[in-house]
């Protein structure tokens, strides 16, 4: 006579359940709660670097798995969703969305249409009839304007553009067609992991120093000399002037808070600190107060001093 004996799933399932959470592994290389991937500061790997356990956790991009490990290949930062783990690499090409804010500068000049680099995998394209003509003019593009191309935008412009769209091969399409983006002037480009750069309700920042700051999504920072209020136009930028290759007058006062912002970021990219607008007020009121010039920010002394401080204040 056959006898069968049933074993209780719940056991089974608790047994495995247990091992998992108490695996070695995820207890001594990464704590699971999801406190610690919501917390401010992100939890950087190496490559061949063990992230967790295969039994507890799926592996994700960035990550491969050897035997029972789930192993970093990148270097980057460690996120999970639910049992994915993945790695987000640091130095990475900037992945466009739509409606995203972005700072580049002219590759090329083509028919109809200018080539921009934006810091992707492949350049932009800004078409002719996605830009405002001097003064704001909102008309239909004539072939007279196709012969003037260059005299709104040629080889080695900046501009700040708005991620209209894309195109069958991926490229993003540009536009220009507001006033408060177009060529920029009177500052210095900052280069920055796009990673670090997050999205804010308004990426046109005024700093009470006399700096204005735009916060491109694909890691270019403009920074640059403050707008006069009888000199602007619609949202903040002299509808004339627009196309101007021309540079104020910038006293040396002014030069020397944009060296001192320019700086402050540069050591937040060093030491990988997201940037807010709340952030960097932070830093260069510290900065005053400390009585520092921009070189001095350079130094690894004082980098770091600024990091530190502003990690307790924030």
């Amino acid at each position: 006579m056959l006898s069968f004996i049933s074993f209780s799933s719940q056991s089974t399932d608790s047994t495995y359940h247990r091992s998992a959470r108490h695996h070695p592994d995820v207890e001594d290389l990464m704590d699971v709660d999801d406190d610690d991937f919501s917390g401010s500061e992100p939890r950087l790997t190496c490559p061949g670097e063990t992230i967790t356990s295969s039994q507890a956790f799926m592996r994700g991009h960035g990550t491969y798995v050897d035997k029972e490990d789930v192993i970093a290949s990148v270097v980057g930062t460690v996120e999970r969703v639910n049992k994915l783990v993945t790695v987000r690499a640091i130095r990475t090409r900037y992945n466009p969305e739509v409606g995203d804010l972005v700072v580049g500068r002219i590759t090329e000049v083509q028919p109809r249409r200018w080539k921009v680099d934006a810091n992707s995998r492949q350049d932009a394209i800004l078409m002719l009839s996605s830009v405002n003509l001097p003064g704001g003019v909102q008309r239909r593009k004539l072939e007279s304007d196709e012969l003037q191309m260059r005299n709104f935008f040629e080889e080695g412009d900046l501009l700040v553009a708005e991620v209209q769209a894309f195109f069958s091969d991926g490229a993003m399409s540009l536009h220009t067609r507001s006033l408060k983006y177009g060529k920029l002037r009177n500052g210095q480009l900052v280069t920055v992991p796009p990673i670090l750069v997050r999205r804010l309700k308004s990426h046109f920042i005024s700093l009470p120093c006399g700096v204005d700051l735009i916060l491109g999504l694909n890691g270019y920072i403009w920074v640059s000399k403050q707008a006069k209020d009888s000199d602007q136009g619609e949202e903040g930028f002299d509808a004339e002037a627009v196309y101007s290759n021309q540079n104020d007058d910038i006293d040396s006062a002014t030069r020397a808070a944009i060296s001192r912002v320019s700086n402050i970021i540069r050591v937040f990219a060093d030491h990988f600190v997201p940037l807010t607008d709340t952030l960097l007020l932070e830093a260069y009121e510290w900065v005053i107060e400390q009585e520092g010039d921009a070189k001095r920010l350079l130094l690894g002394d004082t980098g770091d001093a600024l990091v530190a401080a502003m990690s307790l204040r924030c």
